[in-house]
């Protein structure tokens, strides 16, 4: 297996494997697989946060052609934002080994989920340009929540994720669904403003988040807008089913569901408004999200449903495994 960049030239990868994935005998099996079948893969291992971004800039500033980011879609977080410090021309091409609970944004891209197929897919599947979204002065690949979305996605218990994998976000989301206060925010984007009671807030570069939740299935990583996707506040069970019946036609203005495409948004909430961005939690009062169109260059296949265009670079040669 052999990877190859745009020019031709034989090329160096850079595996930056989350820590706590280091030791897992797949992972390890995976990886020496690659190499005896002639892929030159460096692996560096985090330690704490911070380490996969500094380790993404690193290999770009070291000539690096391909970053493969090992973890979950946090992990994958932390190297996006990593490489995009970096000018575009010496921005290295971006390959996933998925290891996470969710997996959100692999699964929507069509990844092979097992690593020795999943680190094959990351080091010899085409360069795809791929938008990247920004928040103030954070980066995000798949998806920005706000409100009760963001609130499970943050509070989920590790424990109950491990024990139920995705499906711990639905459960705990049953739970407290009915303690969660709803945020007040005016909403800012190209060609409208609204205000609204938030239940839900999904800004999406991808389809899904949170465990398998089709949040945004229209959206194209590569199409130069944010798909959005608002739940206004219920007040009734009667409410909540008219906010079901209305998700599945997802209307541009409904009662409680409102979509539409922009290129940027801008909330300002009263209270603080709990965020994810591709899982990572946080809070903010007032944000903005601007689109860097075709910034980063994502392994993925030609035929991948969140591509409305072409490849970015030509498929990489794969010798004989």
């Amino acid at each position: 297996m052999t990877v190859i960049n745009e020019k031709g030239h034989d090329s160096m990868v850079m595996l930056i494997l989350n820590g706590k994935a280091a030791q897992l005998p797949a992972v390890r099996q995976a990886v020496k697989a690659c190499r005896e079948a002639g892929a030159e893969v460096r692996v560096q291992v985090t330690w704490e946060p911070g380490d996969a971004a500094r380790m993404a800039e690193r290999a770009g500033r070291e000539g690096v052609a391909r970053v493969v980011a090992g973890g979950g879609d946090g992990s994958i977080n932390e190297v996006v934002n990593g490489l995009m410090r970096l000018p575009p021309e010496v921005r290295p091409g971006l390959g996933l080994l998925p290891l996470g609970t969710a997996n959100d944004l692999a699964c929507s891209l069509g990844l092979p989920q097992a690593p020795r197929a999943a680190l094959q897919a990351a080091l010899t599947l085409p360069l795809h340009a791929v938008d990247v979204p920004r928040l103030d002065d954070q980066y995000f690949l798949n998806m920005a929540t706000g409100g009760f979305g963001a609130e499970i996605s943050s509070s989920t218990p590790k424990s109950l994720k491990r024990l139920l994998g995705g499906g711990a976000y639905s459960l705990f989301g049953a739970l407290k669904a009915w303690q969660y206060q709803p945020r007040p925010a005016r909403l800012r984007w190209a060609g409208g403003e609204r205000q609204a009671s938030l239940f839900v807030l999904a800004l999406g570069n991808g389809t899904r988040s949170g465990g398998g939740q089709h949040l945004t299935p229209g959206a194209r990583i590569d199409d130069g807008l944010l798909d959005v996707l608002i739940l206004r506040d219920f007040a009734s069970l009667g409410d909540m089913a008219t906010m079901r019946r209305e998700l599945q036609r997802r209307p541009s203005e409904g009662a409680f569901v409102e979509t539409f495409r922009t290129p940027w948004l801008s909330v300002e909430a009263d209270n603080d408004l709990p965020l994810t961005l591709d899982g990572e939690p946080g809070h903010r009062r007032a944000f903005r999200v601007d689109l860097e169109a075709g910034a980063l260059s994502l392994a993925m296949p030609d035929d991948c449903p969140l591509l409305s265009g072409p490849a970015a670079g030509q498929p990489a040669s794969v010798g004989a495994s």
